[in-house]
């Protein structure tokens, strides 16, 4: 298939932004063919999208996100909680223990169908289901295709409910890497799941990282999410949890360490060395009162530091504002955090899926993927690269997506979708399914 889109201004993002008149961007086979003046394209296409009154960039990615949290949403019942660790025990320790099969399925429908309407196209996901275990990642790639999102998956492995399950974990990462090494489609990747330090013990901390290294992936890993996560390494283990994973070979260039919001000046400099990624998730790090990820002191520090949502939203663009508050208000500096924010967004997260896809994703460039989205946007004020920023936090930011592509396929168009969904029927399955849910809560 041959897409043409014109008439839009392009924003290409990348290491090199660039904000481009008159041209059009021509996708063939799920790939970003070339991006030319509008006068050169004389031929035929198979579908032609005129952008105009629109921006058309590249499909926004989701570095840190947890599908089956959308199976409370609206639950009332959990017990108030005084810190980050009661809000695990009364709430989502509760939810994961309960979910089966069906239920991993429709709650990854409906956020990546949310994620289609906001322009995002690309989740690396982290997921737990410890008494639906084995099978949960593909039910979950189900769905994801059946949207047409791009993604990458891995299961929460933790010692917090017995060997068993903790094998069981083990067994689920290490099938579906195998049965994404094994695909030759771009949509599908794989990480080692792993939950977090203080409830995976040496043993299977081991285990993990030598199977791991044996199948030639990174680790997906909470990291000092909660000050607690840092006492109980140091008080059991000795030493801090960053030290901890480096120690165990966790640590690397295709590893993202999500959160970060409790790390020391060394730990940052161990991610830096040894390549790792920090996934920042501001709105929910404020939402469960564990405090701000110093970005800017990461920065400094030469460390990758990209966004997340953590599952509290799929709009990556109300995400990087909340990132750009959250820094001024944690340093007390309204003018501090604004290129170290933005660029968790609009650079880095582009770096860190590159890690794991290819073609590559995240810039408007020939040989690229072609997840592009089209946002409605006419600029008020001068538009170029040197005010882009500006205009992304806001502007665009507050703006509606019309568009959304990914490699190559229009999944929503006019604000309409365009791929086989029932969206009333799923919804209400999932309406059923968390019922039943909620009634084993």
């Amino acid at each position: 298939m041959t897409l043409l889109i014109k008439n839009g201004i392009i924003i290409t993002l990348g290491e090199k932004n660039r904000v481009i008149y008159d041209h059009a961007v021509l996708c063939k086979d799920g790939l970003i063919k070339s991006i030319a003046p509008v006068k050169s394209f004389t031929g035929s296409y198979d579908k032609v999208i005129d952008a105009a009154g629109k921006v058309v960039m590249p499909g926004f990615i989701n570095a840190h996100m947890h599908f089956y949290s959308t199976m409370v949403r609206g639950y009332g019942k959990a017990a108030p909680s005084k810190d980050f660790n009661e809000v695990l025990h009364n709430l989502w320790w509760r939810l994961d223990k309960q979910l089966i099969l069906d239920d991993c399925y429709y709650s990854t429908l409906i956020p990546a169908i949310d994620a289609v309407r906001h322009g995002t196209t690309t989740l690396i996901d982290h997921h737990a289901s410890p008494f639906a275990v084995l099978g949960s990642l593909g039910r979950i790639a189900d769905a994801v295709k059946e949207v047409g999102l791009r993604a990458s998956l891995c299961y929460e492995v933790s010692d917090r409910d017995g060997q068993k399950i903790a094998d069981e974990g083990i067994k689920e990462n290490t099938d579906f890497i195998v049965r994404c090494n094994n695909d030759e489609q771009n949509q599908f990747k794989a990480l080692f799941g792993l939950h977090a330090s203080f409830t995976v013990g040496d043993a299977t901390l081991e285990k993990a990282a030598s199977l791991g290294k044996e199948l030639g992936v990174g680790f997906h890993v909470h990291t000092a999410e909660a000050n607690s996560d840092q006492i109980q390494c140091e008080s059991q283990h000795k030493m801090r949890v960053v030290e901890r994973f480096k120690k165990f070979g966790i640590l690397g260039s295709k590893t993202i360490a999500a959160h970060c919001v409790h790390v020391n000046e060394n730990e940052m400099e161990i991610l830096a060395e040894t390549g790792t990624a920090v996934v920042h998730n501001p709105q929910s790090n404020m939402n469960n009162a564990v405090g701000v990820a110093d970005i800017i002191k990461m920065n400094e520090k030469c460390v990758m530091v990209g966004l997340g949502t953590d599952a509290m939203t799929v709009n990556m663009l109300e995400e990087v504002r909340s990132a750009l508050w959250a820094q001024h208000l944690s340093q007390k500096n309204p003018s501090v955090g604004f290129m170290e924010s933005l660029s968790t967004l609009l650079v880095n997260n582009a770096r860190i899926a590159n890690r794991y896809w290819k073609p590559f994703v995240g810039e408007l460039k020939e040989g690229y993927a072609a997840d592009i989205v089209l946002i409605d946007y006419y600029p008020p004020t001068l538009f170029d690269e040197t005010t882009f920023l500006g205009h992304l936090a806001f502007g665009i930011s507050q703006s509606t997506v019309d568009t959304t592509i990914v490699s190559g396929k229009i999944l929503m168009e006019n604000r309409q979708l365009k791929i086989d969904i029932d969206e009333e029927r799923i919804n209400s399955r999932s309406r059923e399914c968390a019922a039943k849910l909620w009634e084993r809560m």
